[in-house]
């Protein structure tokens, strides 16, 4: 009874429906009847198509979870790569911490928080309507000395916490360094880009980069790839695959239909035969191509940037870390992501452009966050019967309902957070692609860190000061009062985030088993669109959505573990079911879309050393406000010791994950000076960072693949 009445307390009734969907959804079958879940699998042959319903397939069935139990980190990162094996070890990481925690918490610090004087009056059978704070610190007696127990948890965790963070970037450092010296040569390891090239009257971007690298670097330097402005012949190449989807779709189905009228969308005016009405509009398309992809290739549509290849490692090293030039804004230097990383729809032609994009999208993201203090404000007035009272008076009979009440302030407040903050990581992707960066994974890590810094100011910040800070925006004005604020607001909040918890996390694992939001676009695509199993495009991973997903609620268990410890249990079951959950998607479901070696990493380790910070600045409050000054004075030397731990660690491990060795560099060009495969591979290389668009389009798996392939009818030819 005890504990329905405290999922009452805190607003989640509904949460027990969450935990049973939950539970459904890890037991259940993999479903193969749609694209949307097992298309890994399919794309690479090893399960049927999709079926297009299967009951077995929806009956309860633990045998996939054995499947990804058993899966070890080695087989992980043979199919998945180092980003996959350091995502999961976040999750590991956080379940060790919470584990740990958990243990203290529940065991220790839970039965000294419900020692206090707020229990002598509490009604267990109206628990409901008492407040979360008897099982929090704010029960505790001011000048107790129960609360040392607190002060040795929040020792006894940041110790655990920093050594287990030792540990972890150790481990992912060296995996790094084997992983660089067990691979097979890279492009990407032989290739910089080169921005912002002088241009010389008379000269192409092509000639004044040659001539520069062969005149200062003649015993390395190999190639370039210049890079041309190519999204129009994208758009072209685009619309010229969905002409020949629906052709083959036609053609293979003698069950659709074959004729159309030609005017208001098909209503009225001459029937035309579908299939040479396609083929004629997909020939058209294909003049344009071919005229487009000829004038990309004059000099007028170059962009003054460059793919620089060397004949070793090392050479390209060098390159990279030296400045080109007197004018530091000229021949811009930076490392080559891989061939098929690289976001070719944004080259900024100039060194200002890409300073000024950067400068307007700090200002778009900060705008964004001061508009989503909105909703935050609303969705706290839900929290609040009194409050939504003024704001709603005619819902005041409909709230003395108790379920109804249950329901508004605990449940639905968390969901409609959940949804607008659905909306964020696409946006923030975006604002990142805007700032010049010219990989896919230089763009997710960027928009990885706006989402985390984003999700903590907006859910936590905002969450917490919403009643009482909102309304006095001086308090980050004066720093010697965050402490005191932060102790007072912070456990006020834990039912909330209890329910957030609920609310977010254990619905965002069982909605990524499910795959809800693919599954629902499909389903309305699927009328509107003509597609076969061998077209099926394999989704990748959003590192830039559930990695800041897993580092927030790392924050809220740090920083509540002595405050509110009943949250502990909630973070555990969401750290479980990610951790078995994401090894299956990761196996069945995603494939790599490029591999950055780990390079993720140090956004966590700074996040958790921020959560410890945070930590210590609310134990400095807490001890004040409870009257023990003696150990708010023992607690400053926390931070401080933190801080000094992390710039340890920035200066013994993050180069590793800057740039490599010169070291490992020449060690690796010296193993591969007798390799006969290398001049192959260096025949490659020169054409490695072709743009696509600009590479020859075969539509048939029977064409020749001789050197007039460019001007061969697109109809005659099948996607590569």
């Amino acid at each position: 009874m005890l504990v329905s009445a405290l999922l009452t307390s805190v607003g989640i009734n509904s949460g027990l429906c969450v935990l049973f969907f939950t539970l459904y959804s890890v037991l259940r079958k993999q479903p193969g009847n749609y694209e949307v879940y097992v298309p890994r699998l399919v794309a690479e042959g090893k399960s049927k198509g999709r079926s297009y319903f299967n009951l077995e397939r929806l009956i309860p069935s633990p045998g996939w979870l054995k499947n990804a139990w058993k899966l070890s980190e080695e087989e992980l990162l043979s199919s998945s790569g180092l980003d996959a094996v350091v995502f999961m070890r976040v999750i590991t990481f956080s379940l060790k911490v919470f584990l740990f925690a958990g243990v203290i918490g529940i065991f220790v610090i839970l039965p000294v928080n419900c020692s206090g004087d707020q229990l002598d009056n509490l009604d267990l059978t109206n628990l409901s309507n008492n407040s979360l704070d008897v099982f929090t610190i704010s029960n505790v007696n001011n000048g107790s000395k129960s609360l040392w127990i607190h002060f040795s948890a929040i020792y006894a965790v940041t110790i655990f916490v920093c050594y287990l963070l030792y540990r972890e970037y150790k481990y992912i450092s060296s995996k790094r360094l084997a992983y660089f010296n067990s691979s097979k040569p890279q492009p990407h390891q032989f290739t910089i880009l080169v921005r912002s090239v002088p241009i010389s009257s008379g000269s192409s971007v092509n000639e004044c980069v040659d001539g520069f690298f062969k005149e200062y670097y003649p015993s390395t330097y190999l190639s370039n790839m210049v890079v041309h402005r190519s999204n129009k012949l994208r758009n072209l190449i685009h619309d010229a695959k969905k002409l020949y989807r629906r052709l083959i779709y036609l053609r293979s189905d003698p069950t659709q239909r074959k004729y159309q009228r030609n005017c208001c969308f098909g209503l009225c005016g001459r029937k035309v035969d579908l299939v040479d009405h396609y083929g004629k509009k997909l020939e058209d398309l294909e003049e344009n191509l071919i005229l487009e992809q000829s004038g990309v290739s004059y000099s007028g549509q170059e962009v003054r940037a460059a793919f620089v290849s060397f004949k070793s490692r090392y050479g390209a090293a060098a390159a990279f870390h030296m400045r080109q030039s007197i004018n530091p804004t000229h021949w811009v230097t930076e490392e080559a992501p891989e061939p098929r990383d690289v976001y070719w729809a944004f080259f900024s032609a100039s060194f200002m452009r890409r300073w000024i994009s950067k400068l307007v999208v700090v200002v778009a993201c900060i705008l964004l966050t001061v508009l989503f203090l909105i909703p935050v404000v609303v969705v706290q007035g839900l929290t609040n019967l009194s409050q939504l009272e003024i704001w709603f008076p005619f819902l005041k009979s409909l709230l003395t309902i108790s379920i109804v009440s249950q329901v508004i302030t605990g449940y639905l407040p968390n969901l409609i957070l959940l949804l607008f903050l659905k909306t964020v990581p696409p946006i923030m992707e975006f604002l990142s692609s805007l700032q010049g960066y010219i990989s896919h994974s230089e763009i997710e890590k960027s928009a990885c860190n706006k989402v985390l810094w984003f999700t903590i100011w907006n859910i936590f910040f905002a969450s917490v000061f919403s009643g009482s800070a909102l309304s006095q925006i001086n308090i980050f004005l004066e720093p010697k009062n965050i402490p005191s604020k932060l102790a007072v607001a912070v456990p006020a909040q834990a039912s909330f985030f209890i329910a957030y918890v609920v609310t977010s996390g254990w619905t965002s694992a069982s909605s990524e088993l499910f795959r809800v939001i693919p599954l629902f676009c499909s389903l309305i695509k699927r009328p509107f669109t003509e597609s076969n199993d061998d077209e099926l495009e394999v989704p990748s991973i959003s590192y830039h959505k559930d990695i800041p997903r897993i580092l927030f609620f790392g924050l809220l268990g740090i920083t509540y573990f002595f405050l509110a410890p009943l949250i502990l249990p909630f973070l555990l079951v969401y750290f479980c079911l990610g951790y078995i959950i994401f090894r299956n998607q990761l196996i069945n479901v995603y494939a790599p879309r490029y591999e950055t070696a780990g390079k993720f990493w140090p956004i966590v380790h700074n996040s958790m050393i921020f959560s410890l910070v945070l930590m210590h600045a609310i134990a400095v409050g807490i001890f004040t406000l409870k009257k023990l000054p003696k150990a708010s004075t023992f607690v400053f030397p926390l931070p401080i010791l933190t801080l000094l731990f992390n710039e340890y660690c920035r200066k013994r491990f993050l180069p590793i994950f800057v740039a490599y060795s010169a070291e490992s560099l020449i060690k690796r060009d010296r193993q591969d000076e007798g390799d006969p495969a290398m001049a192959k591979f260096f025949q490659e290389l020169v054409t490695a960072y072709q743009d696509p668009a600009l590479m020859p389009i075969r539509y048939s798996p029977d064409t020749d693949t001789d050197t007039d392939s460019l001007h061969r009818p697109l109809l005659n030819s099948a996607p590569v």
